[in-house]
């Protein structure tokens, strides 16, 4: 991609075999799960008399089933391609939603259900199949992340005044509380819901592990880092081990150590020229992780343990500490 070109989201589908990317000219570009581009289609206005300009694309998220993708606008509506199973199937519009406020990110944890939040501090829950959206709960402050835990059952919102809100579709026994569950410092707009606690980070330079109930675990603070630069955003790996967060030409890598019950932090991986990192998304089976940047760079990192050749027939790859791909 060539120029300053916002990468503003990107997203893989779950069956591992599509990756999205959308800049800020508002096509969405699909690769392979080897990086080749494969494919590409155009996003539309809400209303086509204010032209291709007058919106931004904030969010996209594919279907658990992988054919479909919601793309979440800033004029206020989520629209539905199917991009079907095949490169170069047709790209259709097959839903629509609109809003009375901005999108500003997007989940889509269960099979019709697509979970988005707004600027007008609602969360929201759009059907697929009977094509009307519902209120979850409101707040007062513009929603500026989403995240959920690892079985997608449960949500976590993030909001400008520094709420973090906890809502489950259902807690699997585990008797969690919802609604508020903490109220940050800043803005929390990377967020990130691990296995045994949640990492929020921000614009002042600092990222804090909170229990399930709240409190403040362990704070990893870097506000006197001159290097540093604020956190704009965060992402889980599959397995929920481990949390990687975003700020400018660095990733800071966080892995859950379960013995000790706490977050190690890895090596910072520092890459010079790589400016603002705008979006994250890991690959579904743990094996790779995307970096957007501001200036339209996608990085593709390997995210592998180890690597053990098994019988001479498989290739075993560690991608987490209890996650293991075999390729043949």
């Amino acid at each position: 991609m060539e120029g300053a070109a916002k990468v503003t989201c990107m997203a893989w589908a779950p069956n591992n075999t599509k990756f999205a990317v959308c800049t800020v000219d508002r096509v969405v570009l699909l690769y392979d799960e080897q990086g080749e581009r494969r494919d590409k289609f155009s996003t539309k206005p809400l209303d086509s008399k204010y032209g291709k300009q007058s919106y931004v694309v904030n969010d996209m998220v594919f279907s658990p089933d992988s054919t479909k993708i919601a793309i979440g606008q800033s004029d206020n509506i989520i629209f539905v391609y199917r991009i079907g199973e095949d490169w170069g199937d047709k790209k259709a519009i097959c839903n629509k939603f609109v809003q009375t406020s901005s999108v500003t990110c997007l989940l889509w944890p269960a099979e019709h259900a697509i979970v988005y939040g707004l600027v007008d501090g609602k969360v929201r829950l759009a059907n697929t199949q009977t094509n009307k959206s519902s209120t979850i709960y409101g707040t007062e402050s513009c929603v500026v992340s989403l995240a959920s835990n690892v079985s997608g059952k449960g949500i976590l919102s993030g909001h400008a005044d520094g709420t973090v809100v906890r809502y489950f579709f259902d807690d699997e026994g585990s008797g969690e509380t919802q609604g508020k569950l903490l109220m940050h410092p800043c803005p929390p707009y990377a967020l990130a819901w691990g296995t045994n606690s949640i990492m929020v980070g921000g614009c002042d330079k600092k990222v804090v592990a909170y229990s399930r109930d709240g409190r403040i675990l362990q704070t990893f603070d870097y506000s006197r880092d001159r290097t540093e630069r604020e956190f704009t955003v965060a992402a889980t790996s599959p397995s929920g081990q481990s949390v990687v967060v975003g700020s400018y030409d660095r990733l800071r890598v966080f892995n859950w150590a379960p013995r000790r019950s706490v977050w190690d932090e890895a090596k910072p991986k520092e890459i010079l020229n790589l400016y603002t990192i705008t979006s994250l998304a890991w690959k579904k089976d743990g094996s790779r992780l995307c970096a957007g940047t501001l200036c339209g760079g996608v990085e593709l990192f390997d995210c592998c343990l180890r690597r053990v050749i098994y019988k001479n027939k498989f290739e075993m790859t560690y991608v987490g500490l209890s996650q293991v791909k075999a390729v043949h």
